[in-house]
C-alpha cells in the first residue's frame, strides 16, 4: 500500500480521490486550509494524518512541505487544490504546487490537476510575478509544471489531468460531467505503475489528449521554471 499526500481534499474533487485511495487501503494524509475544514472518510474510518495551510498565502507554502516531511517520503502527491478566484488563482494553482515540488522529497509519482481551459491560457509569463494571472493561465503553466517535471526527474512519473467540468462547489451544480469519472483518473496515476505513457501523460477520464503546445516546449519549461523561481526564490532541483 502506498503513502499518498492529497492536497485541496477538505471537499469535491480532493475529498472523492482521498476516500477512494483511503477505500482502497492506502494511508492517505490529506491537506486542507484549517483544521476545521477536514472531514472524517466514511464510515468511521481515519486518515493516516492531516497537514493545514492557506495555499493562497505564499508564506504557508512551506510551512505545508514541513509538517507534510514529518510522514516521510511519499508514494505519490496529488496537487489537487485549486480555485477560479482571481488574484489567488495562480498562487493557489501554480505556485503551490511549484514549492510542494520543490520542497518534498521526490516521490515516485506526482499528479498534478489541469482543466480544459488551459488550452486559453497566456505565454505571457508577466502576470505570474504579479499575481494577475487567470484562471486559464494558471493552468496553462501547471500543466507545463508537469511536463517539464517529467522531462527532468527520471524516477519519477509526472501527469497531468483535466478532470473534466464537475458538479462540485467550484464546478457548480449544472457540471455535466461525473464525478466519479473526475477523480478516478488521479486515483490510477497515485496508484498504478503500469501506466502508458509512463510519465508526461495529459489525461482526462482515463485517456491521454494532446495539451496546449507550449506545455511541451522546453524553452517555455525553462521560462516557467525561472519565473516561478523568480517569484519564490526556490529552485526545483
Amino acid at each position: 500500500m502506498a503513502l499518498i499526500l492529497v492536497t485541496g481534499a477538505s471537499g469535491g474533487l480532493g475529498y472523492a480521490t482521498a476516500t477512494a485511495l483511503a477505500g482502497a487501503g492506502h494511508d492517505v494524509v490529506v491537506h486542507a486550509r484549517t483544521p476545521a475544514r477536514v472531514t472524517a472518510p466514511p464510515g468511521g474510518g481515519r486518515w493516516a494524518g492531516v497537514v493545514t495551510g492557506d495555499l493562497a498565502e505564499t508564506g504557508e507554502i512551506p510551512g505545508v512541505a514541513r509538517q507534510a516531511a514529518a510522514f516521510g517520503r511519499f508514494d505519490a502527491v496529488v496537487h489537487n487544490a485549486g480555485t477560479m478566484r482571481t488574484p489567488e488563482a495562480a498562487t493557489v494553482n501554480t505556485v503551490a504546487p511549484y514549492l510542494l515540488t520543490a520542497l518534498m522529497a521526490r516521490p515516485s509519482r506526482l499528479v498534478y490537476l489541469s482543466s480544459s481551459m488551459h488550452r486559453g491560457g497566456a505565454t505571457d509569463l508577466a502576470p505570474l510575478a504579479d499575481g494577475r494571472g487567470s484562471y486559464s493561465d494558471s493552468k496553462l503553466w501547471v500543466t507545463t509544471l508537469a511536463m517539464a517535471v517529467a522531462s527532468r526527474w527520471e524516477g519519477t512519473a509526472a501527469h497531468a489531468v483535466d478532470p473534466g467540468w464537475v458538479p462540485t462547489r467550484m464546478g457548480g451544480p449544472g457540471a455535466p460531467d461525473d464525478l466519479v469519472a473526475g477523480h478516478q483518473t488521479q486515483v490510477r496515476l497515485a496508484t498504478d505503475s503500469d501506466i502508458t505513457p509512463p510519465t508526461g501523460g495529459y489525461w482526462y477520464h482515463q485517456r491521454t489528449q494532446e495539451p496546449h503546445p507550449a506545455t511541451r516546449d522546453p524553452a517555455f519549461q525553462d521560462r516557467l521554471l525561472q519565473a516561478l523561481e523568480d517569484r519564490t526564490g526556490i529552485r526545483l532541483a
